[in-house]
């Protein structure tokens, strides 16, 4: 008779965190150690979720009371330290050097998507569950996906409906860079439209400006604990804004923007300690989201599209009232739903010395993602209410 061994679960809180840091190294090395180009279209940190998600459908995580700890217990940690780390290479007073067009068609962009999730709530009578999926989708689309954990976390989506969230963020981010970049040869006939061609010249005199030197991670790490614990120690104390997890990221996302005024905006090393904390999120939400099955994404992405072209008439319609250029409104737009790479190769696509712009406006996402998904998250709840 044949032996079948019994399928053997990760119970001990060891095996568990030692399972999710091989997934997230493995895909990061195969991103930097090879030439996929599946990464172009899937982005690392989707992977990154989806095997996490996929070990735990499979039963290979075990329910139990000290991994549900863990899991608890290290959000807490990773969420505001990863939010600090991130906002330390900021500095507000780069963003408003871009000048009056840029300024303006940044906030036409941030606007636009707060109409646009808006309009999609009503039109598509979103539940409660769904409001708060868009409303975490909303702190990716004007930030970033750290921003998106941030304000899934503050608003309470489930796991299923932040996995919707993620499938949406990414398969409607993918088709968006592709039309925006469609549009770069066009941009001639579109500024004659908006009477706006005579701008671009004084565009490629912006610059953008990146810490150098060595990386010091530990010193950095270290920070960011610290800043961990205050704000959770300050949340248990009783001093809350809305919930818990809303007051720890709002006062991690503080202390990162006070942070970015000091000498630490020029230790180097907080934007690849950031990111890794970021993966290590992704793994732990993923390890933990046990999909039934996956019938309602078509009606996410559908809501998604309809965001974007919503999203998108605005942006034209500004832009012919105030005379805006095909590069202002595209990169704003693709900075606050893509982020710093995607924005940085749109603005390469006009010309290599417009990518500081890029990176400008993109940074500024993540300063503002956690705040405006948080206010417009809770504006979808309350109408779904």
């Amino acid at each position: 008779m044949l032996y079948v061994p019994k399928r053997q679960m990760i119970s001990s809180t060891f095996a568990y965190l030692a399972t999710l840091a091989l997934v997230v190294l493995l895909f990061v090395l195969l991103e930097r150690k090879t030439k996929l180009k599946v990464f172009k279209f899937v982005p690392v940190v989707v992977m990154i979720y989806l095997s996490c998600m996929f070990l735990a459908g499979i039963g290979v995580f075990e329910q139990n009371k000290n991994i549900d700890e863990v899991y608890s217990n290290l959000q807490k940690i990773l969420l505001p330290s990863m939010l600090f780390l991130m906002l330390l290479r900021v500095d507000l007073r780069d963003f408003f050097k871009l000048g009056k067009s840029l300024l303006i068609a940044y906030v036409l962009a941030i606007f636009s998507l707060f109409v646009a999730f808006i309009s999609v709530s009503l039109i598509f009578d979103f539940n409660k569950e769904m409001a708060a999926s868009f409303g975490a989708l909303s702190g990716s689309w004007i930030g970033g996906t750290a921003n998106m954990i941030a304000v899934g976390s503050a608003l309470g989506v489930s796991q299923e409906a932040f996995g919707y969230t993620l499938i949406v963020d990414s398969f409607n981010y993918t088709i968006w860079i592709m039309f925006l970049l469609f549009l770069v040869p066009f941009a001639h006939r579109f500024n004659i439209f908006t009477a706006s061609y005579e701008e671009m010249a004084r565009l490629e005199k912006i610059e953008s400006v990146y810490a150098i030197g060595v990386k010091k991670y530990w010193l950095l790490i270290s920070l960011s604990l610290m800043v961990a614990y205050t704000v959770n120690l300050i949340a248990e104390s009783g001093f809350i804004l809305l919930n818990y997890t809303t007051t720890t990221v709002v006062l991690a996302t503080l202390l990162g923007i006070f942070g970015s005024f000091s000498k630490l905006k020029f230790v180097n090393g907080s934007g690849e300690a950031s990111t890794i904390m970021l993966y290590l999120l992704l793994a732990l939400i993923g390890s933990k989201a046990v999909f039934q099955n996956f019938n309602g994404v078509g009606v996410y992405i559908f809501a998604g599209f309809c965001i974007l072209v919503i999203h998108a008439t605005i942006m034209v319609i500004g832009a012919k009232i105030f005379k805006l250029n095909l590069f202002s409104i595209a990169v704003a737009s693709l900075a606050s739903i893509g982020g710093v790479a995607s924005a940085s190769i749109l603005a390469a696509a006009y010309s290599r010395a417009l990518v500081g712009i890029g990176v400008l406006m993109a940074i500024m996402g993540y300063v503002i993602g956690t705040f405006g998904g948080i206010i417009l998250g809770n504006i979808l709840v309350r109408i779904a209410e």
